[in-house]
């Protein structure tokens, strides 16, 4: 018997009035800790190397070559991630992309998707970008020491470019690839049936604006499929900065506001699942959608209502960045495999969730009030299949992370005798029978525009 269903048991055996007491979380799942501690480091060096060996993997170099370019390196992509396993449905995903900025003449652009179905069409993504970009001999360091307000051309509108140039692109953003493609591997070798079907993509023309993965989003949106999160990594895999600091231990997860977004809620979901699988790994929260003034595929997601957050390295190495000199020497592969690991519990614990459960009205109202006696808090939530219970989570408004929470059985909806909902933030998240929580879904209160005021002549 899991420990969640013991739980449940000892529910059924007292009085509903106990249902408020606080609960002991569930013990961590074998078989997630097996995952996690099948991440091969051997192999995450041996994928950044291979990446890196094609010289070049920019949007617009060759296709033709077995050897180097693009081409060669979607089509080695798409061999080994075939070979990971029969259950990876392997798959490009094209789009004719027409000249325009960055994209400086016509292209078909090739992303790479590996799915692993679950029983449920609601989606997880894993993801990150193959493509790489050289920018000058500085690399990207040049940018971050240009004076603030000084603007200089774009190195990638210049007219006669050669895309073959050199830009192995071992960090940014093999290593990102290698984490996927190791994801790949190993939740599909794992045996494990998951809830949430589970897309490890990689996308190219991400360094000429985020080109391949906006294609997608833009077919998820207009299929109208449900995306309940996508996790993307990029230049995850430096442990010491260029500016000397040498930080193998943590990693930053940056996260698209406001507070309650669901964008929050997969970092916070993060930062409560990593430390019990890896508790060596510090997860860092940024409240941010990236870094100031860069960005990477998880906007694409973003920007249509799903959410999504990006794993970035603790120091990032700029010199290394956009150029030449990102080769397989600038990547701790012992720093990447903490970091697959950190992704690997993240995404096994989130698929094999049940969906997170609705918490608004047809309306798009959010199902809190203040019953029975006017000063209370009273939630309610629809039920979620698979779920054997919810867990309700809440906090004070003025601080940014839960504070209590509280599991109520297999209910949809709660009371909280005295608790004041303009004091305090509520969310819930459902528990399936293995003892995994779905993220929380957050009573956040609808903004509505009031009508213009009518003045008088």
């Amino acid at each position: 018997m899991t420990p969640i269903l013991r739980y449940l048991v000892l529910l059924a055996l007292i009085p509903p009035v106990v249902f408020a007491q606080e609960a002991v979380r569930p013990d961590t799942d074998p078989r997630i800790e097996r995952l996690v501690s099948e991440v091969s480091e051997a192999r995450l060096g041996e994928l950044v190397a291979k990446l890196a060996a094609f010289g070049t993997r920019n949007t617009l170099s060759d296709t033709t070559s077995t050897t180097r370019g693009i081409g060669a390196a979607r089509q080695w992509i798409f061999d080994a991630l075939r070979q990971s396993s029969p259950r990876l449905q392997v798959s490009f995903d094209i789009y004719r992309i027409a000249k325009e900025g960055r994209i400086t003449r016509d292209v078909e652009l090739r992303n790479v998707l590996a799915i692993l179905p679950g029983r449920s069409p609601r989606r997880i993504y894993v993801t990150a970008h193959y493509d790489t970009v050289n920018v000058g001999n500085e690399g990207q360091i040049s940018a971050n020491t240009r004076a603030a307000g000084q603007r200089a051309a774009d190195p990638q509108l210049r007219e006669n470019q050669n895309y073959d140039v050199e830009a192995p692109g071992a960090n940014d953003n093999g290593s990102g690839t290698a984490l996927t493609m190791e994801l790949a591997r190993l939740l599909a070798a794992s045996g494990l049936e998951f809830d949430a079907t589970i897309v490890f993509a990689l996308w190219a023309g991400e360094e000429q604006g985020l080109v391949g993965s906006r294609a997608h989003v833009q077919r998820l949106s207009a299929e109208k499929a449900v995306v309940e999160a996508a996790l993307n990594n990029d230049i995850v895999g430096n442990s010491r900065g260029g500016n000397g600091v040498a930080d193998g231990e943590s990693v930053r997860v940056y996260s698209d506001g406001p507070e309650d977004s669901m964008s929050r809620a997969i970092a916070r979901y993060v930062s409560r699942v990593s430390p019990l699988y890896v508790p060596s790994h510090r997860i860092r929260l940024m409240s941010r959608p990236d870094r100031f003034g860069r960005s990477s595929d998880h906007v694409s997601f973003n920007d249509h209502g799903y959410p999504s957050v990006v794993f970035r390295e603790a120091n990032e190495d700029f010199a290394r960045q956009h150029g030449a000199a990102d080769t397989a020497v600038g990547v701790d592969a012992g720093y990447l495999a903490r970091n697959t690991r950190v992704n690997a519990a993240v995404v096994a614990a989130l698929a094999l969730a049940p969906a997170r459960p609705s918490v608004t009205n047809e309306q798009g109202q959010a199902t809190l009030g203040r019953q029975p006696s006017g000063y209370d808090a009273t939630l309610r939530w629809n039920a979620s299949e698979g779920t054997v219970a919810y867990r309700i989570y809440w906090r004070e408004a003025s601080r940014n992370d839960w504070e209590h929470s509280r599991l109520v059985g297999n209910l949809t909806q709660f009371t909280l005798p005295g608790l004041s909902i303009d004091d305090h933030v509520f969310g819930v998240a459902a528990v399936g029978a293995g003892g995994h929580e779905s993220l929380v879904s957050v009573f956040v209160q609808a903004r509505a525009r009031r009508p213009e005021v009518r003045l008088l002549p």
